[in-house]
């Protein structure tokens, strides 16, 4: 067990090309910067379905570098912010699947972190999915409504 005074819990961040991304991002970060800890964040890269030999493989290096440009993008936004602890990961498959495994396997993952899209359709598949399994995570799960703006971000945290 670790001891209390050497716990940092970590802000798991799913990190794509939504424009509620960066809101879950800031709370991550302005959480981190007041309580310390640190910030994953988490690129899922949907597995290409079957088209012939060597195109899934051309399109899986796509995808990947894809979820390596936005988590630059995200380290930059970080980096502006201030001195906070990142780890990054990127995982092939399923969005919730992979994002559950991570959760399990690293136990100082404390609090998973998404943005509701602003969208008329719905706050967005990944709310949705663990807004539905919220008792079945193993962690506390932080909804951050989509249309907030920065400041009003920074005020809660």
């Amino acid at each position: 067990m670790v001891p209390a005074n050497e716990y940092k819990r970590k802000f798991l961040v799913v990190i794509d090309e939504t424009e509620e991304c960066d809101r879950a991002l800031l709370f991550a970060a302005y959480r981190v910067k007041r309580t310390g800890g640190a910030v994953v964040l988490m690129s899922v890269v949907e597995p290409p379905e079957f088209i012939g030999l060597g195109v899934e493989e051309v399109l899986r290096a796509e995808a990947v570098e894809q979820a390596e440009r936005n988590l630059d993008t995200r380290l930059a936004r970080l980096r502006s912010i201030g001195d906070i602890k990142v780890e990054s990961v990127i995982r092939e498959g399923s969005g919730p699947e992979q994002i559950e495994r991570v959760i399990d396997k690293d136990k100082g993952v404390a609090i998973l972190v998404l943005a509701a899209s602003t969208s008329p359709e719905g706050p967005g598949p990944l709310v949705l999915h663990f807004a539905n399994r919220a008792n079945a995570l193993p962690i506390p799960l932080t909804i951050v409504p989509g249309h907030m703006t920065d400041e009003e971000i920074i005020a809660i945290c």
